[in-house]
C-alpha cells in the first residue's frame, strides 16, 4: 500500500462515465485504482472490489444497477473500515441504495449517495453535476474527489433522496425523448425538412438542451452512446416502481418505458445505443418514400 501522503481513490465500474471520471482521476496527483467486470487495459487494475478497498480510502461507484450495487457493497465489506468514504454514483432503486449504506455503516465506513446528471462529453470535460444525499462531514471529505469531474454538486438531503430525485429527473428526461421522437416522426413523415422542426423549437418555450442535442442527433441517425437506452429504460423501470409503492399512477411513463422495451426487442443492439434511438422507428418507417407527405 502506498504511504506517500498522496489520497489513495478507487473507482468501480469503468463504463461510459466511470471510465471517463477515472481518466479525470488519474490526470491528478492521487493514486487511482480500478476495477470493473470487463478487464480494461489501464494502470492499476485489481482483482477485485475486496482488492480496491484494501488500497484505497475514497471508492467512486459506478455500476450498472441496485443489484450490482449490493454485490460490489458485499464483496468489500470484509475490508471497509473508519478509514472509508463510499460514493455511490450509480442510479440505482432507492433501497438498493440504503441497503449499501446499511453494510458500509456497520462497517464503520462513511457513505454517500451520489449519482450523477450528464452525458459523456460532460464526464470527459469534468462538468457532471452530483446529486449528495448523506452526511456533511462526509461530502466535506469527499468534495474534491467530485469536483474533479463535476461543475456542481447539490447536497439534496439523506441518503436515498438523491437518487429518488434522479429518478425523476429521468423520467422526465425518458419520456420528453419519446414525445421528441414521435414529433420528430409527424414532421418527417410529413415530408417537412427535419432541421425545420429544429428552427421552430429554438424559438419555443418547449425548447431545451436536451431536446436541441437529441435532436440533432437524430437527425443524423447519430446513435452513439452518451446515456444507453438499457439504463434509461432501467431507471424508468425504478421509477414505475416508486410510482407504485407511492400509490400513483404513472401513465407517461408507462407508456415511453413499454416503448423503450419494444425498441429494445426489434432490435437488441438498440439497447446498447443512446436513448435518442427512439426516433429511430420514424426513420424507417417514412424515409424510404414519400407516401405519408402532405397533399
Amino acid at each position: 500500500m502506498q504511504k506517500d501522503g498522496k489520497e489513495r481513490v478507487g473507482v468501480i465500474g469503468l463504463g461510459i462515465i466511470g471510465s471517463r471520471v477515472a481518466d479525470r482521476l488519474r490526470d491528478t496527483d492521487r493514486h487511482l485504482y480500478v476495477w470493473s467486470r470487463s478487464p480494461k487495459p489501464v494502470p492499476n487494475f485489481l482483482s477485485s472490489p475486496a482488492e480496491v478497498a484494501r488500497m484505497a480510502d475514497i471508492i467512486q461507484l459506478f455500476v450498472t444497477d441496485g443489484e450490482a450495487l449490493i454485490e460490489v457493497m458485499d464483496s468489500m465489506k470484509g475490508e471497509l473500515s473508519k478509514r472509508h468514504t463510499i460514493l455511490c454514483s450509480c442510479t440505482a432503486d432507492p433501497q438498493s441504495v440504503v441497503d449499501a449504506y446499511q453494510v458500509a455503516k456497520d462497517a464503520g465506513a462513511s457513505f454517500l449517495d451520489a449519482p450523477f446528471t450528464g452525458s459523456r462529453v460532460a464526464a470527459e470535460k469534468g462538468a457532471l453535476t452530483y446529486y449528495v444525499g448523506g452526511d456533511t462531514a462526509a461530502l466535506d471529505r469527499a468534495r474534491s474527489i467530485f469536483e474533479t469531474s463535476s461543475r456542481d454538486i447539490y447536497h439534496c438531503g439523506r441518503v436515498g433522496e438523491a437518487s429518488i430525485l434522479k429518478i425523476a429527473t429521468n423520467m422526465i428526461s425518458g419520456t420528453t425523448m419519446e414525445i421528441l421522437a414521435e414529433a420528430y416522426g409527424v414532421i418527417h413523415a410529413a415530408g417537412i425538412e427535419p432541421r425545420k422542426l429544429s428552427d421552430a423549437l429554438e424559438l419555443n418555450g418547449c425548447r431545451s438542451d436536451l431536446i436541441a442535442t437529441k435532436l440533432a442527433s437524430v437527425i443524423e441517425s447519430d446513435y452513439e452512446p452518451h446515456f444507453s437506452l438499457k439504463n434509461m429504460f432501467k431507471d424508468a423501470q425504478y421509477g414505475l416502481g416508486l410510482g407504485k409503492s407511492l400509490g400513483l399512477e404513472l401513465p407517461a411513463l408507462s407508456t415511453a418505458a413499454s416503448l423503450m422495451f419494444r425498441t429494445m426487442q426489434k432490435e437488441k443492439e438498440n439497447g446498447a445505443l443512446d436513448f435518442s434511438v427512439l426516433a429511430k422507428r420514424f426513420q424507417e418507417k417514412s424515409g424510404a418514400g414519400n407516401s405519408g407527405k402532405l397533399k
